[in-house]
């Protein structure tokens, strides 16, 4: 019994730091436009029967009846990231687009590779381009890359571009206006399959059995940027609960080592 409390107690140590490290990342990103915090989910190892011995006086007789069982611990199942809506900042910049509601918007690298994120700071590069600050392509509803050439426009700037709530980019001209691309922003069924695949973007673990929707409700606000969704003072709390909870349990572990070892050594001298 000693041994297994030891078990027990190491999981949970393990556990609490998986814990800590994803606490540490959050509290590093807190100043993270987009950023979405991360969590555990955990689970029993298994449980042991246990069997109440047929001879009570020989306890090393173990075909006894059932009488329950005992939790053998937990262990960390899997990192879920928390997709709540951050709060939308004000910086009315024309290029910077927060999400009210669901949904990602969808950007291409260089080298193909696809992700989605909830950070709209974007801008217009050198080939007439709107991208992220990386150089991501963002792509529209029909997934190709949003061309902005101001001049073909014959526009001065990007202050002269509208972007109403679902996502249509709009060139207003002193003498009319000219709707272009619509932003595409996307949704998944299940948001916990999700995981981080560089700053502020994430993507589906298996996009065959959780393919991307056309998000349903959103609102797109010009002139704001989604802020983390991590919360400085409740990181801080969690790593002072970890911080005491695994003091707690390296004592237990210490204790009970000791006990074990004092077991050991009686066992030898009555051989």
């Amino acid at each position: 019994m000693i041994s297994r409390g030891i078990d027990i107690a190491a999981k949970g140590m393990m556990s609490l730091i998986d814990f800590q490290d994803s606490t540490a990342n959050n509290l590093a990103n807190v100043n993270t436009n987009g950023y979405k915090k991360e969590g555990l989910s955990f689970r029993n190892v298994y449980n042991a029967l246990v069997e109440e011995p047929t001879e009570r006086n020989n306890p090393k007789i173990q075909d006894g009846r059932l009488v329950g069982e005992i939790s053998m611990g937990s262990e960390t199942h899997k990192l879920v990231h928390e997709f709540s809506q951050g709060t939308l900042s004000r910086t009315g910049g024309p290029l910077d687009l927060g999400i009210e509601g669901d949904g990602f918007f969808k950007l291409r690298a260089p080298d193909g590779t696809i992700t989605y994120t909830r950070n709209g700071a974007f801008c217009i590069n050198s080939q007439n381009m709107l991208t992220d600050m990386q150089g991501n392509q963002v792509l529209d509803r029909e997934n190709r890359p949003i061309r902005l050439n101001l001049t073909e426009l014959n526009i001065n700037s990007p202050d002269d571009l509208s972007v109403n709530e679902e996502g249509t980019i709009i060139a207003n001209r002193k003498e009319n206006s000219q709707a272009l691309q619509t932003i595409g922003v996307w949704d998944f069924a299940n948001k916990e399959d999700m995981r981080a695949a560089g700053t502020s973007q994430y993507v589906p673990k298996d996009i065959t059995t959780n393919p991307e929707l056309r998000a349903q409700k959103f609102s797109i606000q010009q002139g704001a940027i989604e802020l983390s969704n991590a919360n400085v003072i409740n990181e801080m709390i969690n790593t002072i609960k970890v911080s005491r909870n695994y003091e707690t349990l390296s004592s237990f572990v210490k204790e009970k080592s000791s006990q074990l070892s004092t077991a050991i050594q009686l066992g030898r001298l009555n051989a």
